[in-house]
């Protein structure tokens, strides 16, 4: 009798497990039809890239792109919209810059240039001297003051093209762009030209955020990337002709802060109020293209996160909030503001997903969380697996979200195809016509399919 009742027990939780996964299965598909047929995140990009442009912190599109957004989230009846005033530096990028190698009196080549994001300018008639070529940091050390004082230094170590993960080779290299000129003054330099963080070669060249650490004001120098396609031909002549000097001018300049905000909206929970998941992207961005892939498509689907689950008529059990941060590109003041009111108020955040890493076709997520959690979403892959999501792996979340990690969360980044990311990240190339509707549309659903499976099963808290 008691093996027939263990088997009846087995048969019932069995079926109640395949009952569960049946609904889990068809919500899914309902979220991703109604992305694919009803979705809004297109549209959205559509008016925050043509219609605003580049949203870099502390400007005019930046706060458009804020009163837009909380328009549409206003729009969608959530139970709450609002804004967080959050203080962010304003950096403005002034006439566009110019650059040209001289190989001798009056024989010069033209080159593409950008300044970095947080650079001084160069003095007003543009700066001209002899080059150092160096492949790293510490190459740089090496020389020493004597045969670097007095020179631009060419940063110009290429982002390794074996390496499939394209963040991987980008975190490879950006070093020599954010530290280089804060090194190079250490030694006398008297500028600073950085390759550009793209694989592909062409004559696009890549901004990005840079810093000067304890560096005098007095001391300090101007700093500009150089297109992949320049630096290769900078390089080459550099090798046929040591005495190549190279002339730039920029004309950037540091503002103090001004105020900004966080746009914040949310469902709130059914079951359990107190319990907030996030979902969001960071709503600025650089001022050379428009923000598509970095971050307007994180943003806008984020956004839709929420209305895919209000449309397909799912009631969330935890408080739900999408968030749009400001400043993650050269700051993460919003990043940092959202956490400490949120740890100032004692809310509970279970579960943070990102999407910050381009608008192209995803394949999974990475997680930032518990061995036991992440079990937990290996028991959810059979979902996705119609949808072509693969990748359920511990890795790297969001910047924008990190600052919200403790022990009782579990955060989440979107990983789409990587491929072709690097060659609009931060640059004039980062446009709309480079988003594929579809590929964004199924970022979208499968992030609020991975918020929903949170929401309804909840995180594993005995690893606390």
């Amino acid at each position: 009798m008691k093996q027939i009742s263990l088997l009846l027990l087995l048969c019932i939780t069995f079926g109640n497990s395949v009952l569960a996964q049946d609904k889990d299965a068809e919500q899914i598909k309902k979220i991703y039809d109604q992305a694919l047929t009803q979705g809004k995140a297109y549209d959205w990009l559509n008016y925050l890239s043509n219609q605003i442009g580049g949203r870099l912190s502390g400007s005019v599109q930046a706060q458009q792109a804020v009163e837009y957004t909380k328009s549409q989230l206003d729009s969608l009846g959530l139970d709450r919209v609002w804004l967080q005033p959050v203080k962010v530096p304003k950096w403005v990028r002034g006439t566009p810059e110019f650059a040209y190698f001289e190989t001798s009196p009056g024989l010069s080549t033209n080159v593409d240039i950008c300044a970095l994001g947080g650079s001084v300018a160069t003095p007003l008639g543009g700066l001209k001297a002899g080059v150092v070529e160096v492949q790293s940091i510490e190459e740089l050390e090496s020389l020493g003051k004597e045969k670097v004082e007095g020179k631009i230094v060419f940063f110009n170590r290429p982002m390794d093209p074996t390496l499939i993960s394209t963040f991987a080779a980008y975190s490879g290299c950006v070093d020599q762009r954010y530290s280089g000129a804060e090194e190079a003054a250490k030694y006398g330099a008297v500028g600073v030209i950085v390759r550009s963080m793209n694989l592909r070669i062409d004559n696009f060249p890549h901004t990005g955020s840079m810093g000067y650490g304890d560096t005098p004001v007095s001391k300090r120098i101007p700093a500009a990337a150089i297109s992949t396609k320049g630096a290769e031909l900078l390089s080459t002549t550099l090798k046929l002709n040591s005495e190549t000097k190279f002339y730039f001018k920029q004309n950037c300049k540091q503002f103090n802060d001004v105020e900004s905000f966080n746009v914040i909206g949310e469902i709130k929970g059914s079951e359990f109020p107190n319990e907030i998941i996030v979902v969001g992207g960071h709503l600025d961005s650089w001022d050379l293209g428009d923000g598509s892939h970095d971050d307007g498509a994180g943003c806008v689907q984020s956004m839709d996160v929420l209305r895919l689950l209000k449309t397909t008529g799912y009631k969330p059990k935890r408080t739900i909030r999408v968030v749009l941060f400001m400043n993650e590109e050269n700051g993460l003041r919003g990043g940092n503001k959202y956490a400490e009111i949120a740890k100032g108020k004692n809310e509970k955040h279970v579960f943070a997903l990102e999407s910050d890493a381009g608008g192209f076709t995803p394949r999974g997520f990475s997680f930032d969380c518990s061995d036991e959690n992440l079990k937990q979403v290996l028991s959810w892959k059979s979902l996705f697996e119609p949808y072509y999501i693969h990748l359920f792996e511990k890795g790297f979340s969001g910047a924008d979200i990190r600052p919200l990690k403790d022990d009782g969360i579990v955060l989440a980044g979107l990983r789409p195809d990587s491929q072709r990311y690097f060659e609009h990240h931060h640059s004039e190339n980062d446009t709309f016509e480079h988003v594929n509707k579809r590929e964004l549309e199924l970022g979208a659903a499968s992030m609020a399919s991975l918020v929903y499976l949170f929401d309804k099963y909840g995180v594993i808290t005995s690893a606390k």
